[in-house]
């Protein structure tokens, strides 16, 4: 078998034979020494050989015995001899894959589990469950491969000296740890975003798997549901976020012939879903706001005003307010919006949009060079040529309208023009 074979059965079925080792052998780098091993015995046996009738079940036994052979390594095997007549069993019962119980639910906790700082609970889950490896996980954060092995070194063993549990959490401590995990898989999402194939892998498919094996591993939990209609509704439009010339391209001004219908109508019928349950959360409304980001007709503002007003029950964050503050612009509510941006200045003075936002609404409240100084700033601090590229468009126009050419003016064409804010993307 090529290794590209290889590749595509641990892809399709790593975090489910990662989980059946961890719970037989009860030791996250143990469990995922094992795997390695037996993946390298594979690359070497089925090149020779061929292919086993049943590679899953063969990469487990295999698995399980490297895993004995571990502990006889071991200078403390002793300790070990109970687990290890376990494994043996284990191996010598050959399991069928059907039979092999699916316990990424409990991986997928684990990874994400507080204890664990926020950059390790994304890597751990890439590179446990989705299979990722240490150099493409490195490359997302720009790190050294080095730094990026030795943290997920020290999450392993950070789990094995803080007793941390591998379980699904019990039922009152299910919704704050689910939140925990639905924003780690949304976090993979907007790392790939913003890094689209520079990432050696597409995080955004990522995110969506981890969302999907998630629902179907517990379905009909809302705030899943919630989470996999905001991903399904914001990838949909990813075609058209950047135009023909390089520029980002905001939702309202989007080609919607490029948007993917098919996952538009999944994700609004998952949400709708969701939202039948009556148990509203936090992903169920950034649902709801990114629904209301990709509509047939215009947008309605006042109501993502108001979803964002809601959201910030859950998530009063700067960032949050700042959508907020948007919204209630476009609605019309400009000095409200003003306000809201004003007390945001010292919380976000290093968040582009927020420079972005404040460059507009300055615009349009005839602040010329202030304006200017914003989107200087605003350019300056753009995480990709294409922002960028949009920025320093919104720059010229802003230098050719009267507002710049005679402060404290406003024009009657600018007034007309000028009608609502514009951030360069989503925030």
């Amino acid at each position: 078998m090529e290794p590209a074979a290889l590749e595509q059965v641990l892809r399709a079925e790593r975090g489910r034979l990662l989980a059946a080792l961890i719970a037989r052998i009860g030791d996250f780098q143990r469990a995922e020494d094992a795997l390695q091993e037996a993946s390298a015995s594979a690359l070497v046996h089925w090149r020779s050989a061929g292919p086993p009738d049943r590679p899953v079940a063969w990469l487990l036994r295999t698995a399980l015995r490297k895993a004995i052979d571990g502990f006889r390594r071991d200078s403390t095997a002793g300790r070990h001899r109970a687990a290890m007549e376990v494994l043996a069993a284990e191996e010598a019962a050959d399991p069928d894959p059907e039979d092999i119980p699916d316990d990424r639910l409990r991986l997928i906790f684990t990874c994400c589990h507080p204890a664990l700082e926020p950059k390790t609970r994304v890597a751990l889950t890439l590179r446990a469950v989705c299979g990722l490896t240490t150099g493409q996980i490195a490359a997302l954060y720009l790190d050294a491969e080095p730094a990026m092995g030795q943290r997920l070194s020290r999450a392993r063993a950070k789990i094995a000296a803080a007793g941390i549990p591998y379980a699904v959490p019990e039922p009152d401590l299910w919704p704050g740890r689910l939140n925990g995990v639905l924003t780690v898989i949304y976090l993979i999402f907007t790392a790939g975003h913003a890094a689209g194939p520079e990432a050696g892998a597409d995080l955004c498919a990522e995110a969506i798997h981890l969302a999907r094996m998630l629902d179907g591993l517990r379905p009909s939990e809302p705030e899943i549901e919630g989470a996999l209609a905001l991903l399904l509704l914001t990838e949909a439009r990813s075609a058209a976020r950047t135009g023909p010339d390089g520029a980002t391209v905001p939702p309202d001004r989007q080609d919607r012939s490029l948007w993917n219908r098919a996952r538009l109508a999944e994700g609004r019928q998952v949400m709708h879903r969701a939202m039948a349950r009556r148990a509203p959360g936090p992903f169920q409304v950034k649902a709801a706001i990114a629904a209301l980001n990709a509509p047939e007709a215009g947008m309605d503002w006042p109501q993502i005003a108001a979803l964002y007003s809601r959201l910030m029950e859950w998530e009063p964050t700067p960032v949050v307010r700042l959508n907020r503050a948007v919204a209630l612009a476009r609605a019309g509510s400009l000095d409200q919006a003003a306000a809201d941006i004003t007390a945001l200045a010292d919380e976000l003075d290093g968040f582009q949009p927020f420079h972005a936002v404040r460059a507009d609404l300055r615009l349009r409240q005839g602040r010329g060079p202030e304006s200017l100084a914003d989107f200087d700033r605003a350019i300056a601090l753009a995480p990709s040529a294409a922002d960028a590229l949009f920025l320093r468009s919104r720059r010229a126009a802003a230098i050719s309208s009267a507002a710049v050419a005679r402060p404290g003016g406003r024009s009657e064409k600018k007034g007309r023009a000028e009608a609502r804010p514009k951030s360069n993307r989503e925030v």
